[in-house]
C-alpha cells in the first residue's frame, strides 16, 4: 500500500515499515554517508604510518644506543671479565669490573691502582689483526659487555712506579718501595707470603712493576725476567683503572687503593739516584742466577695457561 502524501514523515515511516519497505533517508544522513566511506581507508593509512614511525624510532635508538656504547668503551670506561684466580680475593672469576680510561688523563698511574693492560708486544707477542672481517666485528661486539676480549690483557696492581726501588723482602719478609715496608694482609691473599721469589729492581722510566694479589698464583712482573725491561710492563700499555666490581650483584663494590700506599716516604728520585743495579735472588736481573730460573720454570708451570681479563675487552688474563 502506498503512502499516504499527506500523512507527517513519522506516519509515513511506520507505514512504510508496516509495508516492509526501509525508511527513506533523510538528506543530513545522504550527506554523511560518502564521508564515512572516505574515512576508513584514512584511518587505514594513518595506523600504517604510526606502525612505521615505530619500527623506524626502534631503530634509531637502538644505533644510538651502539653508538653511545662504543663511545663509552672507546674513551670513558670498559667492562672486563676476570678468568683467573690471579688477583683473588680482591677480584674472583667471572666478576666483571669497570676500567675508566679517562682517570689517566687527569692523573698518574699510581702505586697501589689496580690497572688493566695488553701485554701484546712486551709480556705476549703482538696481536694479529683478524683476517676475516667479521671475525672481527664479533670480537668488537662482544668486547663491548665483557663476554669476551683480547687474550692479551691482564689485570694487576701496580706496585711501583718509575724510579721506584722495589724489593722482596726485607727481615720481616715484607716488600719494600723506596725503603718503606708494604702492609698487605688487607688485599693480598689470605696467610699467603708477600713474595716467595726474591727481588731487587730500580723501575725503568715509562714502565711499572706490577703484581697480582693472589702471590702464590700470579704471573706477573716477579716471573718476567727474561722479557724487556725485566718484567716491567710499559705504562703505554695501560687501558686503564680498575675501580668497581658491577658483578655478580653479590659483590657490587668499589676498589680503592690500600692505605698502605698512602705512606709518607716514597721517595722515588731519591731512591732512583741510591739504588744498587737490579738483581733477582741474589744475582744481576740481567742475568738472573740458576735459583731465579729454576724458582721461575717451577712457577711456570703451575700457572694456569691463559691472559688476565677477559675484555668484555674477552679471553684475558689475570694470572
Amino acid at each position: 500500500m502506498a503512502p499516504d502524501p499527506g500523512a507527517e514523515p513519522g506516519a509515513q515511516a511506520d507505514a512504510q515499515a508496516a509495508a516492509g519497505q526501509a525508511p527513506a533517508d533523510s538528506p543530513a544522513e545522504a550527506e554523511k554517508a560518502p564521508a564515512k566511506a572516505e574515512e576508513a581507508p584514512a584511518k587505514a593509512k594513518k595506523a600504517e604510518r604510526r606502525k612505521r614511525s615505530f619500527w623506524r624510532d626502534l631503530v634509531v635508538i637502538v644505533i644510538a644506543a651502539l653508538v653511545l656504547t662504543i663511545l663509552l668503551k672507546a674513551f670513558v670506561v670498559q667492562v672486563f671479565s676476570i678468568p683467573s684466580a690471579s688477583m683473588e680475593n680482591t677480584l674472583l672469576q667471572g666478576d666483571r669490573i669497570l676500567v675508566s680510561k679517562v682517570v689517566y688523563k687527569l692523573r698518574p698511574i699510581d702505586r697501589g691502582d689496580i690497572v688493566v693492560f695488553s701485554g701484546a708486544g712486551s709480556w705476549d707477542p703482538p696481536t694479529p689483526t683478524p683476517s676475516n672481517w667479521l671475525v672481527g666485528l664479533w670480537d668488537h661486539a662482544t668486547s663491548l659487555v665483557g663476554i669476551a676480549g683480547a687474550g692479551t690483557d691482564y689485570v694487576k696492581r701496580v706496585i711501583g712506579i718509575p724510579g721506584d726501588h722495589v724489593v722482596c723482602c726485607n727481615a720481616d719478609g715484607q716488600v719494600t718501595v723506596n725503603g718503606v715496608p708494604l702492609s698487605e694482609s688487607s688485599y693480598i691473599y689470605p696467610r699467603a707470603a708477600p713474595s716467595e721469589l726474591r727481588f731487587n729492581i730500580t723501575v725503568p722510566p715509562g714502565r711499572l712493576w706490577v703484581m697480582g694479589d693472589n702471590r702464590g698464583d700470579s704471573d706477573d712482573s716477579r716471573y718476567r725476567s727474561n722479557d724487556p725491561d725485566y718484567g716491567t710492563i710499559p705504562e703505554s700499555a695501560v687501558v686503564g683503572r680498575a675501580f668497581m666490581i658491577i658483578w655478580p650483584l653479590s659483590r657490587v663494590s668499589d676498589l680503592p687503593i690500600p692505605n698502605t700506599f698512602e705512606q709518607a716516604g716514597f721517595s722515588a728520585a731519591a731512591a732512583f739516584a741510591a739504588a744498587p743495579p737490579a738483581t733477582l735472588a741474589g744475582g744481576t736481573m740481567a742475568g738472573g742466577t740458576v735459583l731465579a730460573g729454576a724458582m721461575a720454570i717451577t712457577r711456570r708451570r703451575r700457572r694456569k695457561p691463559g691472559a688476565d681479563t677477559s675484555d668484555p675487552g674477552g679471553p684475558g688474563h689475570s694470572g
